[in-house]
């Protein structure tokens, strides 16, 4: 073998290490960047400083200090308690305009199934859309709202048109105080895939995560493409930087409790993996 051959091999067998640390760097990053801040809401507990999320109201408010749902005391991998009253669902203090300008770039990575971003340019920023979920534990019956999220809706509309989700499973469930969230999306079901493209945030500052709400998974600014994650309880501790953009109904989501009491398989902590009891999204249709 000539010196110069010997060198190309090396070279390439270095390029394929990196290639594969970048791969887990980005996985890693999506799991973590839900994550941190529940955890850091755990260390503000511990530490005697007490942080007050949410709206204040009377008993009556779906916004009061909601009543929980017990789950068997034990294992760390399931959750001690979930949360049961409805969130209000999200609103924007100030309108968008009639309609904004939507942009969806092609990623560095490949799409994890065959699908057209949606097309570039001016949408409705009105408007709702039922989606359902046809799962292995039931039907998920979701509301999208374009006066929230207008790309994001339109995004998750295309996608679901043109099958994107079915025959996908919901890779990750949290369970743990602060985060109880369960996250789907990604064909691959490994926690990095994602559909080729991504579409800029369309966060609200003021948003409160409460049960129900319907959000886009991401790992980073701006990195916004397939994974989505449903609150199905207490996310107290995530900060305004997801893109909710419509919710779940309270029936879907005591399916999703069921789901949780029953706990996960741990991959990123105790609280955190995938679900025991498989939640597959055998397909999503759009209301005509």
């Amino acid at each position: 073998m000539s010196k110069r051959t010997h060198q190309q091999q090396l070279a390439a067998r270095k390029a394929k290490r990196q290639a594969e640390r970048e791969a887990e760097r980005r996985r890693q990053k999506r799991n973590v960047t839900i994550t941190i801040t529940a955890i850091a809401a755990v260390v503000v507990v511990i530490v005697g400083v007490f942080v007050v999320f949410g709206v204040g109201g009377d008993d009556k408010s779906p916004t009061a200090a909601p009543s929980e749902l017990p789950s068997s005391a034990g294992p760390d991998n399931k959750p001690k308690s979930i949360p049961t009253a409805m969130a209000a669902a999200p609103k924007r203090a100030t309108p968008l305009a009639a309609q904004v300008n939507c942009t969806y770039k092609k990623s560095t990575e490949p799409a994890s199934k065959k699908v057209n971003p949606p097309a570039d340019g001016k949408t409705k920023a009105s408007g709702t859309s039922k989606v359902s979920l046809d799962t292995s534990v039931g039907d998920l019956q979701l509301t999208l709202d374009s006066s929230l999220a207008p790309c994001a809706v339109k995004n998750f509309l295309s996608l679901v048109g043109q099958k994107y989700f079915d025959n996908t499973k919901c890779h990750r469930l949290t369970v743990g105080e602060g985060l109880q969230v369960l996250q789907c999306g990604d064909p691959t079901g490994s926690g990095s895939g994602g559909p080729g493209y991504s579409f800029a945030d369309e966060v609200l500052p003021t948003l409160k995560y409460g049960r129900g709400t319907l959000a886009m998974a991401n790992s980073g600014p701006n990195t916004n493409g397939s994974q989505f994650f449903i609150v199905y309880g207490d996310a107290s501790g995530l900060t305004p930087q997801y893109t909710a953009f419509g919710t779940i109904d309270e029936p879907s989501l005591k399916l999703i409790d069921k789901v949780a009491q029953a706990g996960v398989t741990p991959q990123n902590g105790p609280q955190d993996g995938t679900p025991v009891i498989p939640v597959e999204i055998k397909t999503a249709t759009a209301a005509a």
